[in-house]
């Protein structure tokens, strides 16, 4: 694979740009500390792995190539990010002024790890960017299986170190960020942009 470190280049700029799971690693962060920032990555990387897998035996050409399940795929995520951002719009609201004990409360029955999880495995774009992006750093001669295995589990390691740093960062300002004018922002903007990338999601067409 003699394009493997312009693989990584190039995955490294992708892995950076915000989407709906640096939102949620953010809105998790700042609502769970590191903890559940980090069990946030670990449903995300855990998504990946799935899309690894379904991409190295298959199962993405079969969704891309299917307008239905794609559209499934698509709509199903598309509500759910959707979901995410007026629960957080909605909970703001709710708790505006309340203490610091109240506004913790309404997160002690969910699940980071599965809101990680849903968002990016639910992400049809995912499945796409797999069989779009990885097959342009094939190499002739070497079997395409081992290669998509590589560059899956590379690209999910980076997105893992990526999000260490980034959570890491977000829970070392997390005492001014958990300042309730700050929390407020935060969690408003978080919203707004899970809702925005849902509506963007509901709208993607399927690859053609």
């Amino acid at each position: 694979m003699g394009n493997f470190w312009l693989f990584v280049v190039m995955s490294i700029l992708l892995i950076i740009l915000p989407g709906p799971d640096t939102g949620l690693a953010t809105q998790n962060t700042i609502a769970h500390g590191k903890k559940g920032g980090f069990q946030t990555v670990f449903g995300i990387t855990t998504g990946l792995v799935f899309h690894t897998l379904a991409a190295v035996f298959g199962l993405s050409a079969i969704l891309v190539k299917s307008a239905v399940l794609f559209s499934v795929f698509k709509y199903v995520g598309a509500v759910y990010l959707i979901y995410l951002g007026l629960t957080s719009i909605w909970a703001l609201k709710k708790n505006k002024g309340t203490e610091q004990e109240e506004q913790q409360s309404k997160y002690k029955h969910k699940s980071p790890f599965r809101q990680g999880l849903l968002t990016n495995l639910l992400n049809p774009k995912v499945a796409v960017f797999f069989l779009t992006f990885l097959p342009q750093f094939l190499s002739a001669g070497t079997k395409p299986f081992l290669q998509f295995l590589l560059m899956g589990a590379t690209y999910t390691v980076l997105t893992i170190l990526w999000f260490i740093l980034y959570v890491s960062f977000i829970n070392y300002i997390r005492t001014w960020m958990k300042k309730p004018s700050t929390q407020r922002a935060i969690q408003g903007i978080s919203g707004f942009v899970l809702v925005a990338f849902g509506i963007k999601l509901a709208f993607e067409k399927a690859p053609s």
